[in-house]
């Protein structure tokens, strides 16, 4: 007759003495009373257990198979609680997924299913464990595996994605097209632009030039005039007569056979014949 028992680290003892509880016993060796005190084990390790693949609803009347994976274990401050609360906290924990699951699918559409197997997982996770938590066991974690709809339905979701990527495609392509027309338009708008800003700055340019020439021009001839009228102001008479005869001289080589001469010369050339007969003054005297 055996009046002890070992308990192991991932155990705890649940010790009934005449069906009644007397207390959770850590691990070690523990004594009991043989006839009188009934040791049960429980594992707190986490627990993994993969459900069989059923068939589901969803919100649109889709009938599609699932299987997942569940995650638990019992709470080491609730031992007793998995034993007196629950008669079997395991096949409980698996039946209750099921119920849940078809809970959660009935209210997601096919397209939310596939799409949103994250947040199916997250909805079935947490209403498990408001349910199991009065066992003293913790759902820890959810993986949905597959969700596999009927052939039928698997090929046209098939041919409709088919033909939403090629709608995509072509959009891509008209916008693509789109905007290679616009880039070349505003590439046309911005070079007419820059050739017309050439042409005005050209025309600019070459306005300046004629300015600034016609400028230099005028004040050439300008200073040309003062320089000439200068020259003129200290001219003697004699001077002007020499310039007269070299004139008459030009006139005489020429074909022309009449001259008209002003009566002003008359009296230059008496000038400066009295000029050029005077005797020159001795400035000794």
């Amino acid at each position: 007759m055996v009046f002890w028992r070992i308990v192991n680290q991932y155990e705890r003892m649940v010790i009934l003495r005449f069906g009644n509880l007397i207390g959770v016993r850590g691990p070690g060796i523990r004594f009991v009373i043989p006839f009188i005190d009934k040791p049960i084990k429980v594992d707190i390790r986490e627990q993994v257990d993969r459900v069989p693949t059923q068939k589901y609803i969803t919100a649109d009347n889709v009938v599609v198979d699932m299987d997942f994976v569940i995650y638990y274990r019992v709470l080491e401050d609730h031992v007793d609680k998995a034993l007196l609360e629950i008669e079997n906290f395991r096949v409980a924990t698996i039946n209750l997924s099921f119920a849940t699951l078809r809970a959660v699918i009935g209210s997601t559409t096919l397209s939310e299913a596939l799409s949103e197997r994250e947040k199916i997982r997250d909805q079935l996770q947490m209403r498990m464990d408001e349910v199991t938590g009065r066992w003293g066991v913790k759902v820890s974690q959810v993986e949905i595996n597959e969700i596999d709809p009927p052939p039928g339905v698997q090929a046209a979701m098939e041919r409709e994605k088919s033909a939403s990527a090629i709608k995509t495609a072509e959009i891509t392509e008209s916008e693509g097209a789109r905007q290679a027309a616009i880039n070349r338009a505003e590439g046309e708008k911005q070079g007419a632009i820059l050739r017309a800003e050439g042409a005005r700055q050209s025309e600019i340019l070459t306005a300046e030039g004629d300015q600034q020439a016609a400028i230099l021009r005028a004040e050439g001839f300008s200073t040309a005039l003062a320089r000439i009228n200068s020259v003129a102001q200290s001219a003697d008479a004699r001077t002007m007569s020499l310039q007269y005869f070299e004139t008459l001289k030009d006139l005489g080589s020429g074909p022309a056979t009449k001259f008209i001469f002003p009566m002003e010369f008359t009296s230059m050339i008496k000038s400066f014949v009295s000029s050029s007969t005077q005797p020159p003054t001795n400035d000794a005297e």
